[in-house]
């Protein structure tokens, strides 16, 4: 089982972002719900308006509400109660709410989770086929990082450098890297990169990111590649 923490603003925020046009939150949300399951669900709810809660609450979630404005804090929120619910073992994903997942998720999440002591995303962000200087990643040269690749039973895996701030982990991780991540996500906006390289470099710790993506964050120029995300 994988519990998650999904981050939740209002339903109509956000939409000045570029994003395909089935990216919205009701849509993002309903498709998480049938990827993992409507009790494996806690929803953070910040600054929700009424029409909001009235969604929410008639799609029988739960439902946390915070008071932040802004998605450092929500996401602290997030780390802090998996951390106090869940027993060291337990895998969470905390989640933005503007993510869509394909077919098999929660289980390719699992099955990387069981077989490494990593972080796990399902996002293959394109910014790791990006050159740096065409504003890429600042470590991606001749299109591609330097990575090393394994497989489970049921897809390919990559080391990459860096994730968004929606991934995948054991208790005992977030709990091992919590002044580090804390660290990282002090500000208003979170450190994703920051975090994930400084990770790496003090305590060898990867993150693992499936290939092909089978989740995407939703804005229209960041998509994972190969997938017609239209269509989920």
């Amino acid at each position: 089982m994988i519990k998650v923490y999904y981050r939740l603003s209002n339903l109509e925020a956000g939409i000045s972002k570029k994003k395909i046009p089935n990216a919205t939150k009701k849509h993002c949300l309903e498709n998480c719900i049938l990827e993992f399951g409507l009790e494996n669900i806690t929803i953070l709810g910040d600054k929700l308006n009424n029409e909001t809660k009235d969604y929410v609450n008639s799609l029988k979630l739960k439902l946390i509400e915070v008071n932040n404005g802004t998605g450092s804090e929500t996401f602290r929120d997030a780390l802090n109660l998996a951390i106090e619910e869940c027993n060291e073992e337990d895998m969470v994903y905390l989640l933005e709410d503007d993510f869509l997942h394909k077919p098999n998720a929660k289980k390719l999440l699992i099955e990387g989770l069981s077989t490494y002591d990593a972080y796990v995303t399902l996002y293959d962000h394109p910014d790791k086929y990006i050159n740096k200087e065409n504003g890429g990643n600042p470590f991606i040269q001749q299109g591609g990082e330097v990575t090393r690749l394994f497989k489970t039973k049921s897809v390919h895996w990559k080391i990459t450098n860096s994730t968004v701030m929606s991934f995948a982990a054991k208790v005992s991780r977030l709990k091992s890297d919590y002044d580090l991540i804390l660290k990282n996500s002090s500000s208003n906006i979170t450190d994703s990169f920051s975090f994930f390289t400084e990770l790496s470099k003090t305590k060898g710790i990867p993150v693992i990111s499936s290939i092909p993506g089978f989740s995407t964050h939703c804005e229209a120029l960041w998509l994972s590649p190969l997938t017609d995300w239209s269509k989920i």
